[in-house]
């Protein structure tokens, strides 16, 4: 008998100890003072040190998470990873992570990368989901694993338009979405209200209708651009968005764009902030990447059994102590580490790049984490976990 209710047993989360505050950055661009934290939503930015790429944290998240739940490495029988930050175009980050699972006798493991921008790891999920509903499972757990660095160039932001089937707002508690910055989750979900009103949905109250109504005349084009429309929606919108979609926000806010990981980091935030009334919910999921791929889904939560238990998943993330615990940098440090013409030439230097040793500092980096050490003259990239001894130094 196919197995019922697939789904997410567990969760981890790492992200760099390393971060700014958005304000701190406003100044270090010359941009106008809330261009960023209101403007886009956005409270910090988190960034990888020299020592870290998304094969170190890959490798920190999985460890951490077998180790933290209990889980023998041989029980895994699928590793998928969905990333868009690929550094070999022939090997994957799946290769890389799979020596955890050799040191301890486990070379039976299917699955590949998924590359479709931030869509990846939504993807990644997928297969994993499909794969344990087929004939082709053997009893195993499925692990996805969603990892990226993210780069821009200074004051690059994002257009995006989006288009779903109809359904209520009332169908589900909570709302998470695919997060580039906060300011468009906040569009998004005032955009699905809309929704409602448009299509004269039967839970939509007439305070609504009479605020939205006018719009409603309004070409599919014409409703997009409209500034009218996006302040009137979102004045509607934000009690049902204080109680639905705020829950989820607090990472995608805190670190910027993740990329893959970004939608997972905010479901994380809504278990850590709501784990303990989530039991019977629905939360609502949206799922996006450049390309045009996009999946609207959802998932009903319940409490489980230790250890895949919602409170123990808010336990074992321990959200607030990793980002209570991060380490602030002025953006004097800042200029001298993602500065435009200097990060340009260091990601040029390690994109695709060989021979070369990292600083290996690790002072930074939590006792458990992986870091890069160095890539040799045939592109052999190197890894250690820093260990407790460590702790001040490296």
């Amino acid at each position: 008998m196919a197995p019922q209710n697939v789904g997410i047993l567990a969760m981890e989360i790492y992200f760099p100890p390393t971060c700014i505050q958005q304000d701190t950055l406003e100044n270090f661009d010359g941009v106008s003072k809330g261009k960023y934290t209101i403007g886009l939503g956005q409270d910090c930015m988190a960034f990888c040190s020299e020592v870290e790429d998304v094969i170190s944290m890959g490798l920190t998240a999985v460890t951490s998470l077998l180790e933290k739940y209990g889980i023998d490495a041989k029980q895994i029988g699928r590793l998928e990873v969905g990333s868009e930050t690929v550094i070999d175009k022939s090997k994957s980050i799946k290769t890389f992570l799979m020596k955890i699972f050799e040191d301890c006798g486990n070379t039976d493991i299917e699955g590949v990368d998924s590359t479709n921008a931030c869509y990846g790891g939504t993807a990644a999920l997928f297969n994993c989901v499909n794969w344990v509903e087929s004939n082709s499972w053997d009893g195993r757990y499925g692990l996805v694993v969603s990892t990226d660095s993210a780069v821009y160039p200074l004051l690059s932001y994002f257009i995006f338009g989006n288009k779903c089937k109809p359904f209520s707002m009332a169908d589900a508690e909570y709302f998470v979405f695919h997060s580039p910055y906060n300011k468009l989750v906040q569009k998004s979900f005032a955009r699905l209200v809309f929704d409602d009103v448009a299509r004269n949905a039967s839970t939509v109250d007439e305070s609504a209708k009479e605020k939205l109504g006018p719009f409603t005349s309004l070409a599919g084009d014409e409703s997009y651009q409209s500034r009218d429309l996006e302040k009137a929606s979102q004045q509607v919108a934000k009690p049902d968005y204080d109680r639905k979609v705020q829950p989820g926000t607090l990472i995608p806010k805190q670190l910027g764009n993740m990329y893959t990981a970004s939608i997972y980091a905010a479901f994380a935030s809504l278990i850590h902030n709501k784990n303990s009334s989530l039991d019977g919910n629905r939360v609502m999921m949206f799922s996006y990447g450049s390309g045009l791929s996009a999946t609207m889904f959802s998932l009903r939560l319940s409490e489980g059994k230790a250890p895949f238990s919602l409170s123990n998943i808010a336990k074992v993330m321990n959200i607030e102590h990793k980002l209570k615990t991060r380490t602030e940098v002025c953006y004097q440090i800042l200029e001298m580490t993602i500065n435009a013409c200097e990060r340009e030439m260091l990601m040029e230097h390690r994109y695709g790049g060989k021979d070369y040793v990292t600083s290996k500092d690790t002072s930074h980096l939590a006792p458990g984490t992986y870091y890069l050490t160095e890539v040799d003259s045939k592109y052999r990239r190197f890894y250690a976990k820093k260990t407790t001894e460590l702790a001040n130094g490296h």
